[in-house]
């Protein structure tokens, strides 16, 4: 193989290990996927891949449940850096103003790779946050959900936030959707990143 199939194969890897590894918590093999620096952006959490670990699983023992699907993928390298576009579905379970639901929000991965001492590794995930519905597990319960809270999020991911800020998590507003400037401003970051700018 030619060392750029090799390394478009390296960062696929990377890509489905950490929804594999993420979802099974198996925490010591999903740190593998991040360079010591990684850094993981979510509706729900902001901050280094350890903390990412470390608060995943405490609210995994709190009952939350999240986890991860993977589509086509698209991978731009430039000598030591690339950027991967993975098609996703997130899916939590949980209690919606009384009623148990299922939320799936589908989007993208937008992840930003870098080549260090002869090995990839993750340095900043971005998910892009498209479309999203939320569903009772039971189909004859009745839902009814308050607007104004439903208002205060994108549309992308407004059901998962609503589910996320019901049960306590400080949601973030700002993430990238389907279009519009922060979407913009992603693509201008990743565009600066493979030319070897500053994250």
């Amino acid at each position: 193989m030619t060392g750029r199939t090799e390394d478009r194969l390296a960062i696929r890897d990377l890509v489905e290990n950490w929804a594999v590894l993420r979802d099974a918590r198996l925490w010591d093999e999903f740190r593998k996927v991040w360079h010591d620096d990684g850094v993981m952006q979510a509706t729900w959490f902001q901050g280094t891949c350890d903390e990412f670990i470390k608060v995943s699983q405490e609210g995994y023992d709190k009952g939350v449940r999240i986890l991860h699907f993977l589509g086509g993928m698209n991978i731009e390298i430039n000598a030591n850096r690339a950027i991967a576009q993975t098609k996703m579905t997130i899916s939590q379970r949980g209690p919606v103003d009384g009623v148990m639901c299922d939320v799936v929000c589908t989007g993208r991965f937008y992840d930003f790779f870098e080549n260090r001492f002869s090995k990839w590794g993750l340095v900043l995930r971005q998910p892009i946050y498209e479309k999203d519905r939320c569903d009772p597990v039971d189909p004859s319960a009745t839902l009814k959900l308050d607007q104004d809270i439903l208002k205060l999020y994108p549309e992308g991911y407004r059901h998962l936030a609503y589910l996320q800020h019901k049960i306590g998590y400080k949601v973030k507003r700002d993430m990238p959707g389907l279009d519009g400037p922060e979407l913009d401003a992603l693509y201008a970051r990743g565009k600066r990143w493979l030319e070897g700018g500053p994250l």
